[in-house]
């Protein structure tokens, strides 16, 4: 009942009754008067008058399975939503679920990890309140070799999402980077469960760096936040909301061809390496070229003045000649 009533409060333009409260949800006005209260412990302002009723007057920067039920748009992600202040990672708990009946669209969220994983089995911790850990349950009919492609999906929703909610524009470092102003501030990573021809599930984590002040003196130069790039603090839940309302539209586009047919031009156009010179850290050998956008596949295009080779994810990495990007 409180995301239903945060919903309405959110949605109001004037004092919602208490009595039209009371009717909706068929409960006493006492009911109402403690779920107002428990709202406010949570850190919402809402004002009360007699004779007119409730008020949201403003929220807070507050992470709750409430706070994105009441502020959900997106058509089928996050019907069902699992929220934890503390867990040990997203995508782990999206796997467990996957292994189950969880439906497809199944949207995990933490505001702490405690075992965080990044990409060849890489770990970190996640404080509290810095920022946001989710992952996204897949349960889709395409063909195991296309679901690399998510990854890539998945950035093109989060530079969209951040345009939409917090105005600023990122980049992304091909595959699963998302930059601002030259320093890493989202990592993505897409995990498989499946057969020979046939996708168990996949799970698609997202992690944003939004209120970290500082970072650990190894990735100071190379890692950044929301914070410390406009000197702001945002609400994570609605950017949350936009992440996966955009990631609805770029998958949508996605299923119609089973590839980037439809987004490799845009995607192009957010490309950080994109004309740039890169290294290509392959375990075959390191080589240097110039990234030339990607494939409908996915693939970078690099050329290396002798050939152009593709280069596929997962199987190497990409940074710039003279640094990280």
């Amino acid at each position: 009942m409180k995301a239903e009533i945060l919903t309405i409060l959110k949605e109001a333009d004037d004092y919602v009754s208490g009595q039209e409260l009371c009717e909706k949800f068929g409960v006493s006005r006492t009911a109402v008067w403690k779920a107002m209260n428990q709202l406010k412990k949570e850190g919402y302002e809402i004002e009360s008058v007699q004779n007119r009723g409730y008020k949201l007057i403003s929220t807070p920067d507050i992470l709750s399975e409430n706070e994105l039920v009441s502020i959900r748009k997106t058509e089928w992600i996050g019907k069902e939503i699992h929220y934890y202040d503390v867990t040990d990672s997203t995508n782990t708990r999206a796997k467990s679920l996957g292994e189950g009946d969880a439906p497809h669209g199944t949207l995990v969220v933490a505001d702490m990890q405690e075992s965080g994983k990044g990409r060849r089995g890489r770990s970190f911790i996640s404080p509290a309140g810095t920022g946001i850990f989710m992952t996204l349950l897949l349960k889709p009919e395409i063909q195991p070799q296309n679901a690399s492609m998510l990854t890539l999906v998945a950035a093109m929703a989060v530079v969209k999402g951040m345009e939409r909610s917090v105005g600023i524009t990122p980049q992304i470092k091909w595959p699963n980077d998302i930059i601002l102003h030259g320093k890493k501030v989202c990592g993505i990573l897409t995990e498989m469960s499946a057969q020979f021809d046939y996708v168990n599930y996949i799970v698609v984590g997202v992690g944003i760096n939004v209120h970290n002040e500082k970072f650990e003196e190894d990735i100071e130069n190379k890692a950044t936040s929301i914070l410390l790039e406009t000197g702001k603090r945002i609400n994570r839940a609605k950017l949350i909301e936009a992440v996966w309302e955009e990631f609805e539209h770029y998958y949508a586009l996605y299923l119609e061809t089973e590839d980037l047919s439809k987004i490799e031009k845009e995607y192009n156009s957010y490309l950080v390496n994109y004309n740039q010179k890169v290294r290509v850290l392959d375990p075959k050998g390191e080589y240097d070229g110039k990234a030339m956008g990607i494939t409908k596949r996915g693939e970078l295009i690099v050329d290396t003045w002798e050939a152009r080779r593709l280069v596929s994810a997962g199987e190497v990495s990409v940074r710039g000649v003279y640094g990280y990007v």
